[in-house]
């Protein structure tokens, strides 16, 4: 059969993105459709993990000084007791969604991607794909649509496991970076994501698991992240969405293989989900090239481990408030467990040392 393209992708948001880049890096041909045009915007904490900047670079993607606020760790506030660490490797951006997708555009044209704005997919054929009424023959084709992918449903991909809901908004704010940290603040079942995006802009992100908890007077819940914003402009509209840990049992079906939120999501509590779908997409080429999506499948389930253990983690200790203080009161009086426990979460140590630390904070914990 002659194809149109080798890959098609449906999706054009930063996953869809990467996966373009990547594919074109290898020398296949590639083509992107969305039913929206750039830049496409969507509810997030605007935070890059250092793992995350990492994958950018390794895909030409370049952000300049001016896109954003380099961050250099992450801290966790709940009540009086805060703890930092600082990132190992390389630093953290926080920039703007719509920056992030701007850059990845002029990447994906630089590399020679062929773009389908605002044609959206209208099914999935023998051969190749729908698109406005015509059929485009491609070689495989690869979802990038989203939580609710349709490419998904019309492969047969659906089977899922999935921890219930909770609802996310973010918001910006015209304010000095107080630090050059990615801020943590945590009060009862809810968490505000506190990110500089800017010199003077800061995104912050309510994750909760209610729908009622959002906008400005959620603020009051985190005295200390109110405090600094409680005069601040808003500079930007509220956007909402939900967000939970689903996993898919399978990614690929024959010439169909599934990448970023379409293959699965973590919660947003965990920060990973714009480092995990870049790091996806690396794993996709080398599979596109070798012409084997089998190998996709097996690097899919063991990028998604340690993401989704904690995730799992994270939002046990969101559920937990007594034993959060606790633990955090650990944390504080030995800043080196927090430091290794962010170092796990990056891929910067071994689970051993996180074992090692481990035995550590028990103590801690039990004499905090």
């Amino acid at each position: 059969m002659r194809f149109d393209t080798d890959v098609f992708i449906v999706g054009g948001g930063p996953a869809g993105l990467a996966a373009a880049i990547a594919a074109r890096c290898k020398g296949l041909r590639v083509m992107l459709a969305d039913g929206a045009s750039p830049p496409i915007a969507k509810t997030c904490g605007e935070g890059l993990l250092p793992d995350a900047v990492t994958a950018l670079r390794k895909l030409g993607v370049v952000l300049g000084a001016t896109d954003g606020h380099v961050l250099g760790g992450i801290s966790f506030v709940n009540g009086d007791a805060a703890v930092a660490a600082q990132f190992r490797r390389g630093a953290g951006l926080g920039v703007r969604r719509e920056v992030l997708h701007g850059r990845m555009v002029e990447r994906a044209e630089e590399c020679g991607v062929l773009f389908e704005w605002n044609r959206p997919v209208t099914g999935l054929c023998d051969g190749g794909v729908l698109l406005g009424g015509n059929k485009v023959r491609a070689r495989w084709v690869i979802g990038a649509d989203g939580t609710r992918s349709r490419l998904r449903r019309w492969a047969g991909l659906e089977k899922s496991s999935c921890r219930p809901a909770r609802f996310a908004f973010r918001q910006h704010y015209r304010a000095k970076a107080w630090s050059n940290l990615a801020e943590v603040h945590w009060d009862g079942e809810a968490q505000a994501y506190a990110t500089p995006v800017g010199p003077e802009e800061i995104c912050v992100a309510l994750i909760a698991n209610s729908s009622e908890t959002r906008g400005r007077a959620a603020l009051r819940r985190f005295p200390k992240l109110f405090a600094r914003l409680v005069n601040a402009e808003l500079a930007s509209t509220e956007r909402g969405a939900m967000t939970r840990t689903s996993a898919l049992h399978c990614v690929v079906r024959g010439p169909v293989a599934l990448v970023g939120d379409a293959s699965g999501t973590v919660d947003a509590i965990s920060a990973e989900g714009l480092s995990l779908g870049f790091r996806q997409a690396l794993a996709l080429a080398e599979a596109l090239q070798s012409g084997d999506l089998l190998q996709y499948q097996q690097a899919h389930r063991r990028l998604l481990r340690r993401p989704r253990f904690m995730a799992k983690l994270l939002v046990f200790l969101a559920q937990q408030q007594k034993l959060r203080r606790r633990t955090l009161q650990a944390m504080e009086a030995a800043p080196r467990i927090f430091d290794c426990m962010l170092a796990y979460h990056l891929g910067e140590t071994r689970p051993l040392e996180l074992a090692a630390n481990g035995a550590r904070f028990s103590w801690r914990f039990l004499t905090a």
